[in-house]
């Protein structure tokens, strides 16, 4: 029962991501034919490959890189404290984020997302991977049985058990009778305001405005009382 695990031992995460390049000119040769390869199923009629790089290179993680990390901890008086780690540079932000893992106090620490087993974690692991870094202990995996896994999925407790549904985060906030995270941007639009708008603040606050959803989104689950943000 999730009721049993003290929220105080939850670290509530959400990445933001985008293309690793504002345009389809800046890839090499050898990227554009594996992402011509890899998009050729996603394609829509008449669409072109350079076009979609655009829209969709940031929700892979072998085409794009993440921009923001956000985090919360519910601290002794019961509030939530966010902290957000983003930059231009993907390995330093890496590298800081990584740091706070040597904490003492984040021993034992649950990582808690929305679709966080399919998508944040997966992705915070490789990006590491690929800058030559390994990832944090709670992102280490191999070897160890599920119930061994320091994770925990609002979008898999939501379905309780049942595996044919997505149902996003701003939904499952609306039925909860939780305020909306998305009344700025959403998703699919970070990719454009990063490159173009070059406005990594307003990033942060949506990422911040997500982990503050998700947090209560698992409250809510609980049946426990929302938290307020510190």
């Amino acid at each position: 029962m999730i009721k049993q695990i003290p929220i105080e031992k939850l670290l509530f995460l959400d990445i933001e991501t985008a293309s690793q390049h504002e345009r389809w000119e800046e890839l090499s040769d050898t990227e554009k034919y594996l992402w011509n390869k890899k998009a050729t199923s996603q394609l829509k009629e008449g669409q072109d490959s350079s076009e979609l790089y655009f829209e969709r290179a940031g929700i892979f993680a072998e085409f794009g890189k993440i921009i923001c990390i956000s985090i919360g901890m519910v601290d002794k008086s019961g509030k939530l404290k966010i902290r957000s780690y983003a930059n231009v540079d993907e390995r330093a932000l890496l590298l800081e984020f990584g740091e706070l893992f040597n904490h003492q106090s984040l021993n034992g620490v649950i990582l808690c997302a929305h679709n966080g087993k399919e998508f944040d974690f997966p992705w915070i692991s490789r990006r590491y991977l690929i800058h030559g870094m390994e990832p944090p202990r709670p992102f280490q995996n191999f070897g160890k049985k599920p119930w061994e896994i320091p994770h925990l999925d609002t979008l898999e407790l939501w379905k309780f058990g049942e595996y044919r549904s997505f149902v996003s985060l701003e939904l499952l906030a609306h039925v909860l009778g939780l305020p909306t995270p998305k009344d700025d941007i959403d998703g699919s639009m970070v990719s454009s305001i990063f490159h173009i708008d070059k406005d990594l603040i307003r990033i942060i606050k949506y990422c911040e405005k997500d982990v503050l959803t998700l947090a209560n989104v698992f409250a809510r689950l609980r049946q426990d009382p929302i938290l307020e943000r510190y």
